[in-house]
């Protein structure tokens, strides 16, 4: 079982400012390392205290006021799985305080979802671990129902007379539907509102539309940054407590209830939860960020942040590691500016694509230039042709495209440069660019930590349908889709380095009749 090494964790790390924990809603000293993040000067004690940009709330309900039977306050924890640094909870228990009422947080955990496999449930149960404890060590009742949330949410909020709900946001379909089946389902007179505790500029502020590209967001977000871009009160320990306890959590029995693949393990390099995700981000910035603006397309040196699996199942938060590496903003300038370029403006660009387009894994999604020049050289010959399963095991004729593909299965990640370099040759060695993006995102959900996530599949539709880029040179198969190729990459890194550490192997083609 977890133990809460939070506070150790925080206070050994000269990187981080830690949500210092309380053993109630009194002030407290902050650890000096607050004072030197640059947003804001002071932090509050507690939500109490702290005026919340109300620009990160959506109602999702006509009634705000909590009725006067309520007999506490929930926040439905969903893509954001912390107790810290989560605008969510925070507002959550900000509503609970004001109304001196007890604080639930829930999580409806499904047995299946898309194509999520045993690797990826096990890093969200055992994230979900150590949640449940540090809510126990707030005097948090953390519950776990079981089941689609339209089905076990509501029942639970009638039940027991709780008088708000909370939520946090997605821009993918399948939770947005959640959103709306909990809406549709819940007591007419409990308020339910909805947080955007995932992004630092909410989706809804940053623009409100589809943008076509990065320098089209760039400048809307950067010049809301010094708005959003706040240090975060405390998740404290709650001072209301009531009749409703949380049952503990049988997380073997959850475990049983799942109907995944569990042929796809998880991987060993990655240990879930908050703390561990902390750690990796006070290693990146002590190790790995000097070397981020010059050495992050190559694929043979450690000079990434690691960050992503964390990142997508919200075991962090990517404001707390904005606010971190920025403090080496003097020492290392191009690595934190090349760092905040692709954590916030491309992260925040995925997600305007997936909340403005519900196509976003489609090529129906794409522009119609690129529709165009895909259609156009759809009866194009390939001179290779794979199925999925190959493409699966690392088949390929290329060494470098198994090696990423190998390394992808191994570690449940590929490294970002050839992310695309792979994606692309799934486009120029399948049949139709319909199959290609399937098999693209496909894969990436089975085998990628970050799977099923907007990051994944704006960069399947970047690679194959030419989104957020421009049209290129013309050429067979690809069109006016920017082309990439082995030799590009022999230019870049060493290549014999890279399959020497994953061991892809240069395969015989056979031409399928």
């Amino acid at each position: 079982m977890y133990k809460d090494r939070s506070d150790e964790c925080y206070a050994r790390s000269s990187a981080c400012m830690h949500p210092y924990s309380s053993t109630a809603t009194t002030r407290l000293t902050p650890p000096a390392c607050v004072n030197r993040l640059p947003f804001p000067a002071k932090v509050a004690p507690s939500i109490a205290e702290f005026k919340f940009n109300s620009k990160r709330l959506k109602m999702l309900s006509k009634d705000k006021v909590v009725p006067d039977r309520a007999t506490g306050i929930v926040y439905w924890m969903s893509r954001d799985q912390r107790v810290q640094d989560n605008w969510a909870l925070l507002y959550a228990q900000g509503l609970a305080l004001k109304a001196k009422l007890p604080l639930h947080v829930c999580f409806c955990l499904v047995p299946k979802f898309l194509d999520a496999t045993i690797r990826h449930y096990d890093f969200l149960l055992r994230g979900l671990e150590e949640v449940a404890e540090e809510c126990k060590q707030r005097s948090i009742e953390f519950h776990l129902l079981l089941g689609r949330a339209a089905e076990v949410l509501p029942e639970f909020v009638s039940k027991h007379d709780l008088g708000a709900v909370v939520t946090d946001f997605s821009p993918l379909r399948e939770p947005r539907s959640w959103v709306k089946d909990v809406t549709e389902g819940l007591p007419k007179d409990v308020p339910f509102y909805q947080v955007d505790a995932h992004n630092i500029v909410p989706v809804w502020e940053a623009s409100n539309k589809l943008e076509y590209a990065a320098r089209t967001i760039r400048n809307k977000i950067n010049n809301k940054l010094s708005e959003f871009l706040s240090g975060f009160p405390p998740v404290v320990r709650h001072p209301h407590s009531g009749k409703l306890r949380a049952q503990p959590v049988d997380w073997a029995e959850a475990d049983a209830l799942l109907k995944v693949d569990r042929t796809v393990g998880p991987v060993a390099w990655a240990k879930p939860g908050t703390t561990a995700g902390l750690a990796v981000l006070e290693g990146f910035c002590n190790k790995r960020l000097r070397l981020f603006s010059t050495k992050r397309n190559d694929p043979t040196i450690d000079a990434l942040s690691n960050l992503s699996p964390w990142l997508h199942f919200g075991q962090i938060s990517v404001q707390r590691c904005v606010l971190v590496v920025r403090e080496h903003k003097t020492k290392y300038t191009e690595s934190v500016n090349a760092f905040c370029e692709e954590v916030i403006v491309r992260r925040e660009l995925a997600d305007n694509f997936c909340f403005y387009n519900d196509k976003y894994d489609s090529i129906e999604g794409t522009n119609d230039w690129a529709r165009i020049t895909l259609n156009a050289h759809r009866k194009d010959k390939r001179q290779y042709i794979y199925s999925r399963e190959e493409l699966s095991e690392g088949l390929t004729h290329d060494e470098l495209w198994n090696s990423a593909q190998l390394q992808l299965v191994k570690d449940g990640k590929m490294h970002g440069f050839l992310r695309m370099y792979w994606a692309k040759k799934i486009l120029e060695w399948t049949d139709t660019p319909e199959r290609a993006l399937a098999d693209a995102i496909y894969l990436n959900d089975r085998y990628s930590l970050d799977g099923r996530d907007p990051n994944g599949f704006v960069g399947c539709m970047w690679s194959i349908c030419g989104i957020h880029d421009q049209g290129w040179r013309e050429r067979d198969i690809f069109g006016k889709i920017r082309y990439m190729n082995y030799e590009g990459c022999k230019r870049k890194f060493n290549i014999a380095a890279f399959v020497s550490r994953w061991g892809g192997k240069k395969h015989k083609y056979v031409a399928k009749k």
